[in-house]
């Protein structure tokens, strides 16, 4: 918390409010579960003395629960201490624990265009042209599903080409400056299409695109907005159709299956990155290892 938000400031239900927006709503939520316990330990820290030593233990206690560096400062940061991450006690100690439980990310199956499609329902329930529209429009937008389903009609924009996005808010942005996303039509499965047929069919002319459909039978269709966990179940669901294990998907995959296909195809990083929102080129060099892996191999044709 900033030195100048007194705690009693804080009480206020506006300043609380302002304060919580700082994070994304995931990542706060997963950090106000820490503050109270790093508030308890920043008290026993000042009163012992050995700043250092007990940050060390406490990072130890989080770092062996799968939290980062970056995210232990920035739960232990909000209290009126320093954070321990610095100092060479505490570096020592999630060295330590790399080295014994591992640092490997855990990354879902990227599903690339063929498994896209394999997996896009054909069939003509409601449901079904949901999560088709789904599947289709999260790959061609390289989407996160929390982005997905932000989405309102008021977002789209058709044109000859395809189809304009408008993203209102993302985990990059927070402050809301927004972004578009050209989604061009398709020749084996159209997203463009496969939305339209969607909105057609559930009638949806205002509001959220993605909603909760009850009673399979009578597809009754609410103004309820699908949750980011629903794309999710949407995309494993799919994978298990097709014979793969559904734990090694997930909403994700849709995002990394298409930098992992338009890689394989030559596409530009930067054009890439018009369409994903990255800011670095980082992570799109991990899926361009991963999709070039083969490419020109130094052991090809030994063997």
């Amino acid at each position: 918390m900033p030195a100048f938000m007194s705690t009693r400031a804080v009480r206020d239900s506006t300043l609380a409010a302002c304060y919580r927006c700082l994070y994304a709503p995931r990542t706060g939520g997963a950090y106000d579960s820490h503050h109270r316990t790093a508030g308890i330990a920043g008290r026993t820290w000042r009163r012992r003395g050995d700043v250092a030593a007990r940050g060390a233990r406490a990072a130890a206690g989080d770092a062996g629960g799968g939290r980062h560096v970056p995210t232990l400062r920035s739960h232990r940061g909000p209290q009126h201490f320093d954070t321990p991450t610095g100092d060479e006690k505490v570096k020592a100690v999630l060295s330590g624990i790399r080295r014994t439980i591992g640092a490997a990310p855990v990354r879902k199956r990227a599903a690339t265009a063929d498994i896209v499609i394999a997996m896009s329902p054909t069939a003509t329930s409601l449901r079904a042209l949901r999560n088709r529209a789904i599947i289709l429009l999260g790959f061609a937008g390289a989407f996160r599903r929390s982005e997905l389903v932000a989405l309102n009609v008021e977002d789209l924009e058709e044109s000859p080409e395809g189809m304009l996005v408008t993203l209102r808010r993302s985990k990059t942005d927070q402050e809301g400056l927004g972004r578009r996303v050209a989604i061009p039509r398709g020749e084996i499965a159209c997203p463009v299409a496969a939305l339209r047929a969607w909105r057609d069919a559930a009638g949806i002319t205002e509001g959220a695109i993605f909603r909760r459909i009850f009673n399979k039978r009578a597809q009754r269709i609410t103004d309820r907005r699908l949750a980011p966990r629903n794309v999710a179940a949407i995309v494993k669901q799919g994978a298990a159709r097709l014979g793969f294990d559904p734990s090694t998907f997930a909403g994700h995959s849709l995002r990394a299956g298409f930098v992992t296909s338009a890689v394989k195809r030559g596409a530009n990083l930067i054009k890439i990155t018009d369409v994903t929102g990255h800011r670095s080129l980082e992570m799109l060099k991990t899926y361009s290892r991963d999709a070039e892996a083969f490419v020109g191999h130094a052991g090809a044709g030994l063997l």
